[in-house]
Order: C-alpha cells, then sequence, then structure tokens
C-alpha cells in the first residue's frame, strides 16, 4: 500500500464519506470539500479509485470496490468486491460470515445472507455486469502476498465449494464478492461495510453516487483525494 500503514491513531474515529459539497456561493471553477464524519470506531481510510475504498486500524485492514452497484439503484442486491487481511505481528484469525454487515443510509444493519439465500436470489445479471464494471482492489499492506481466497458466495456458474468462514493471517490477501440483500432496493446515499475482527470493527465507507456526483468526483478526483490523504497524515 504504498508505505500508508503508518497509523495516526490521533485521527481515531474519522472516517470520509466522500460527500462532495460546494462552499456557500461558491463559484463553479471553485474546488470541492470533502465531508469527513464519525464512523465512531478507531481507523484510518484510503481512496483507492473512484469505486473503490479501505479502511484499516491495528488490527485488520478491508479493502472494497462497489463500482457495479452504483450503476444498480433499484435493485434487491448489493455485491461488494471485498478484500481481507490483518496487519503485522497480528496473530491468525478465523472471521466467520457473522462478522460481516451492511448499514444503509437509512440505518438499517443487514447481516450477511446464508448460501441458501443468495443461491435463491436472481443476482446473475449483476454478477455478468460485475465482470466488465469492476476497479481493481489489490491494494494490501506488503506483508499480504500470498493470495487467499474470500469464498463466502462462489459465483452461481462454478462448481466451487462456499465456506462458512475464511482463515486470516498478516502473509495472506483475501479476496471475494460479498452480497447483501437490500430491503426496498439500492439507494443513493452512504453506505458501510462493517467487518468485526478479534478485537475491532472496522467500517468502511462507501458512497452511492448521484449522476451529478459522480461527475464532480470524476472531475475532481485528484482534489479529492489529496484531501483524503492530508486528512490523515500522521501530525
Amino acid at each position: 500500500m504504498k508505505g500508508k500503514y503508518a497509523l495516526s491513531l490521533l485521527l481515531a474515529g474519522v472516517v470520509c464519506t466522500w460527500m462532495l459539497v460546494a462552499p456557500a456561493g461558491a463559484q463553479a471553477q471553485e474546488k470541492p470539500i470533502v465531508k469527513i464524519p464519525q464512523p465512531g470506531v478507531p481507523e484510518i481510510m484510503t481512496m483507492e479509485g473512484k469505486f473503490v475504498r479501505a479502511a484499516y486500524n491495528n488490527e485488520g485492514y478491508v479493502i472494497l470496490g462497489y463500482q457495479v452497484s452504483n450503476w444498480s439503484i433499484g435493485e434487491k442486491w448489493i455485491l461488494l468486491e471485498v478484500g481481507l487481511t490483518v496487519m503485522d505481528r497480528v496473530p491468525e484469525y478465523t472471521l466467520t460470515r457473522a462478522a460481516l454487515s451492511l448499514e444503509t443510509p437509512d440505518g438499517k444493519t443487514i447481516p450477511l445472507p446464508t448460501i441458501s439465500e443468495f443461491r435463491e436470489a436472481s443476482t446473475q445479471a449483476m454478477q455478468a455486469r460485475a465482470k466488465v464494471q469492476r476497479d481493481s482492489i489489490n491494494y494490501f499492506p506488503p506483508s499480504a502476498n500470498r493470495a487467499c481466497a474470500l469464498s463466502f458466495f462462489p459465483d452461481l456458474d462454478m462448481r466451487a465449494m462456499p465456506y462458512d468462514q475464511v482463515e486470516l493471517s498478516s502473509t495472506r490477501a483475501c479476496l471475494g464478492r460479498l452480497y447483501f440483500p437490500v430491503p426496498g432496493g439500492i439507494t443513493y446515499g452512504q453506505h458501510w461495510l462493517n467487518v468485526k475482527f478479534e478485537k475491532s470493527l472496522v467500517r468502511v465507507p462507501f458512497r452511492i453516487l448521484t449522476k451529478d456526483e459522480e461527475k464532480l468526483l470524476s472531475k475532481n478526483y485528484k482534489d479529492i483525494s489529496q484531501q483524503v490523504k492530508d486528512a490523515f497524515k500522521k501530525k
């Protein structure tokens, strides 16, 4: 992760939503600013792409990509490309599906569904779109250099067996997809992926963007990314 892991927990509890707002009375040429709310837990975040978000603390690291879900307003299931690992000198940890949940803009917390619930859903179209509407999430701490499959939900067209847990270690970069049912369908606004490690909680923020928000982010990505980096610099 390009040397980003000297943690500054003086910034504990701060995470960015990437909600773009213009200052009052701002002219069109002025740069947008980023609002940084409180996630309620000590962690640091990064932007690794327009639809790629990461958060980590001294124990665990989580990264996600959500491009296909950003273009799936109204659909009943949300798809997230997710990567997990634990940090250096953290003991190996068995993470189960009970450790994962989704928080929606209306404040609901949705647990990870069972494999039976997933198989009964209609996600094939979303999976097909994810083959082209996706971003790399292969950004991990340097020690996580061994591939690891996150197999809670193998694709329906594969013969791989699902697993209800994954063994995390600081040398393993575990990648896979998570699916959550969304009552009422995917809506615009701030979402959170919650991951409970053995001793702490990591909350990864991701925002389903309106067309105007997406255009503004695309136009000003470099400036916004720099704002995020500056917000978490060691003081």
